[in-house]
C-alpha cells in the first residue's frame, strides 16, 4: 500500500484536517477516522502528535503498547453485570453495587452478563481528546486485535471513547532495522497510513523554539544529510544537550569528540569537530543581528559570515536565512512586531548580504507566517517587491 510522506508541519496540518473531518462525521452518526504514522525511530512521531493536542487544546493519553503486558491495562478488566428493574426502568449494573441498586428500589431479573470495566487511563476523560497508542506494531497480537476494535467503533464491548476522541497509531518501518508485527492488508484497510520524514528546515524551527544550543543548530542546517537510520533526530538532540553548557567548543574538542563517538557515531562527531575547527561555531547570533541596538555592527557581523565576490559562503547563508526567518517567527509569536523590526529587516536585504533567492525567501517566509503581524513589511517600499514576486 502506497502512503503519502509528510514533513512534521505537513503532518500536524493533516492530522487537524481528519481532526475537523472526524468531528463533523461524527455528527452524522459516523465512526471517526483513525490514523497511522509511520517513521524511523527518533524522528519526532510521539512529539509532533502531542504537540498538535497542546494546540488544539485536546485532551491527550499516550499508550506504550510495546510496554504494557496486561490486555487490561489497554481494554480494561472483566467485571459480572447483573440486570435489575424498577418496572419502569431495565439496566445492568455491576455486581460490586447490586445491594446499592436493590435499596434504590431495583430487583434483579435473573439475566447477568460479563462486561468490562472502562480502563484506568480513560475513566473520567472529557469530550476531546487524543488517544496514541505509540509503537502499536511492536505489541503482540492480542493487543494488535484489541486495537482494531477500538479503531473500528471507537469502543470496546461495553464502554466507549467519550465523543470528539481522535485514534493515531505511531508504528516503526516493517522492515529489517526493527522488530515488528506485520500488519495484514485487512487491518491495513481500517486506517489512514502516513510517513513522517526527517525535514531538516522543520527541525530547526523546532529547535529554535526548545532553545537547542543555537550552534548545533547552524551545524545540522549544515549537514542534514548525517541525519540517517543510524543517527536519529533524538539521538543527536541529546548530544547537542549534553554539550550545550561547554562555552568554548574550541577548548574542549576532545571532551567533545568522546561525548560524540558515544552518542551519534564516530562520522557525526568527526564532522562536528571539524565544523569548530574551521570555527563555523563561531557564527553571528542571529537574534544580535535582529535586535542589537548597534545596527551598523550587527549588520557587519553578518556580511563578515556571509562573505562577498568569491569568497561569498551559500552555505552560510542559506544557514543564517533559515535561522533568522525561524527567530523572527517564533519572536512574533509572542511580542508585537515593532517598526523597528521591520526596518532592521529591510536593512539586511537592502545591503546586498543574501543573493535575490535567499532575499525573497526571507521577506516571503516572514509574511507568509502571520500576515497579518507582519502586514507592515507590505508597506516598506524595498520589502513589499519581493512579497509581491
Amino acid at each position: 500500500m502506497q502512503k503519502v510522506s509528510l514533513n512534521s508541519n505537513e503532518l500536524k496540518g493533516f492530522l487537524t484536517h481528519i481532526i475537523n473531518n472526524n468531528q463533523y462525521i461524527q455528527e452524522h452518526g459516523k465512526t471517526p477516522v483513525a490514523i497511522e504514522v509511520v517513521g524511523e525511530s527518533g524522528i519526532g512521531k510521539t512529539s509532533s502528535i502531542l504537540q498538535l493536542a497542546q494546540e488544539t487544546n485536546l485532551n491527550f493519553v499516550k499508550l506504550n503498547l510495546a510496554q504494557i503486558e496486561e490486555l487490561g491495562d489497554l481494554v480494561g478488566f472483566p467485571i459480572r453485570q447483573f440486570e435489575v428493574t424498577n418496572g419502569k426502568e431495565t439496566k445492568y449494573v455491576d455486581e460490586n453495587v447490586i445491594d446499592d441498586a436493590r435499596q434504590s428500589g431495583f430487583k434483579p431479573t435473573g439475566n447477568n452478563r460479563m462486561s468490562y470495566c472502562p480502563p484506568e487511563w480513560i475513566a473520567g476523560k472529557e469530550e476531546g481528546g487524543i488517544l496514541l497508542l505509540d509503537d502499536w506494531n511492536r505489541a503482540d497480537m492480542r493487543f494488535i486485535q484489541a486495537v482494531m476494535e477500538l479503531v473500528d467503533r471507537q469502543q470496546y464491548i461495553s464502554w466507549s471513547l467519550p465523543k470528539n476522541w481522535h485514534i493515531i497509531l505511531t508504528s516503526n518501518p516493517d522492515t529489517d532495522d526493527y522488530i515488528v508485527n506485520s500488519i495484514d492488508a485487512a487491518q491495513k484497510t481500517r486506517f489512514i497510513s502516513v510517513d513522517l520524514r526527517f525535514d531538516v528546515e522543520c527541525w530547526a524551527r523546532w529547535a529554535e523554539e526548545n532553545h537547542i544550543d543555537s550552534r548545533c543548530i547552524n551545524f545540522l542546517l549544515m549537514h542534514p544529510e548525517l541525519v540517517s537510520k543510524k543517527v536519529n533526530s533524538r539521538s543527536i538532540v541529546m548530544f547537542f544537550n549534553s554539550i550545550s553548557s561547554i562555552e568554548s567548543f574550541e577548548n574542549s574538542l576532545g571532551l567533545i569528540q568522546m561525548i560524540g563517538e558515544g552518542s551519534v557515531g564516530p562520522e557525526f562527531a568527526s564532522m562536528f569537530s571539524m565544523f569548530i575547527n574551521n570555527k563555523l561555531d563561531k557564527l553571528v547570533d542571529v537574534r544580535k543581528v535582529l535586535f542589537d541596538e548597534n545596527e551598523e555592527s550587527a549588520i557587519r557581523a553578518l556580511k563578515s559570515n556571509v562573505g562577498t565576490g568569491d569568497n561569498y559562503r551559500a552555505d552560510i547563508a542559506s544557514t543564517l536565512t533559515t535561522r533568522l526567518i525561524n527567530n523572527v517567527v517564533y519572536f512574533a509569536k509572542d511580542n508585537k512586531v515593532e517598526k523597528s523590526l521591520i526596518d532592521r529587516i529591510g536593512k539586511i536585504v537592502t545591503e546586498d548580504i543574501l543573493n535575490n533567492d535567499l532575499k525573497y525567501h526571507l521577506v516571503k517566509s516572514i509574511y507568509g507566517s502571520d500576515q497579518k503581524k507582519f502586514s507592515t513589511l507590505a508597506l516598506n517600499k524595498d520589502l513589499v517587491k519581493y512579497i509581491l514576486k
